[in-house]
């Protein structure tokens, strides 16, 4: 093979790049979180770059808003599939998925009024279909096998408990739910629209919480 055909390592000016836009990312959660009303020169300033950078990697704040929530969705199925990996029983998997995906989820809750903005209620449930792939087939899995009794759609449950995630998060925010209940609550919750009896759902997750 030619040498000169050989495969090319990325450039510099490349590296460069994609770590700055990886810091004003983290940069820009942060702010956000403690000020939603933060400016692209205010997440300039904060990230040590110059605001002609960020708008380089984001051509508004929408832009970079919605790259945020994109980075939470992916966490989010990233937590969805470690939680339920190597769970045979369905109920079991869906407890642990969600707990799971609470965790990461509560690490992003305050920028869901800040995204509903900028992305939309519209945006936000498309970004989860993924998730709510993920979660229709271990709901669908227990449906087969008897472990939840719910007559409604593996799909359609789904999509209710993306709701139900949301408006947790919601209640949280505004400080109607504990935050240090909240991912219990969304096991619980998830468990018995599935169709699972409340007090078997309760107790799962809370063996579940206590290893």
């Amino acid at each position: 093979m030619n040498p000169s055909q050989g495969p090319t390592n990325p450039s510099k000016a490349s590296v460069r790049a994609d770590a700055n836009r990886r810091r004003i990312l983290e940069v820009a959660l942060a702010e956000l979180l403690q000020d939603p009303d933060a400016s692209m020169d205010q997440i300039a300033r904060a990230a040590g770059v110059v605001r002609r950078t960020v708008y380089g990697h984001f051509p508004s704040r929408e832009a970079l808003v919605g790259a945020l929530v994109d980075e939470a969705m992916t966490a989010v199925l990233d937590a969805h599939h470690a939680g339920a990996e190597g769970v045979d029983d369905p109920a079991e998997s869906l407890a642990r998925s969600v707990l799971a995906v609470w965790e990461v989820a509560d690490r992003y809750r305050l920028l869901l009024s800040l995204a509903r903005r900028s992305v939309t209620v519209e945006g936000l449930h498309a970004r989860l279909a993924p998730v709510r792939a993920a979660g229709a087939a271990v709901i669908r899995r227990g449906q087969e096998q008897g472990a939840f009794q719910s007559p409604v759609p593996a799909e359609a449950l789904s999509h209710v408990c993306d709701h139900v995630m949301l408006g947790l998060m919601d209640a949280v925010n505004a400080g109607d739910l504990a935050r240090e209940e909240a991912g219990r609550a969304a096991a619980v919750t998830f468990l018995t629209a599935a169709g699972l009896p409340a007090s078997e759902a309760t107790r799962l997750v809370a063996r579940i919480t206590s290893q």
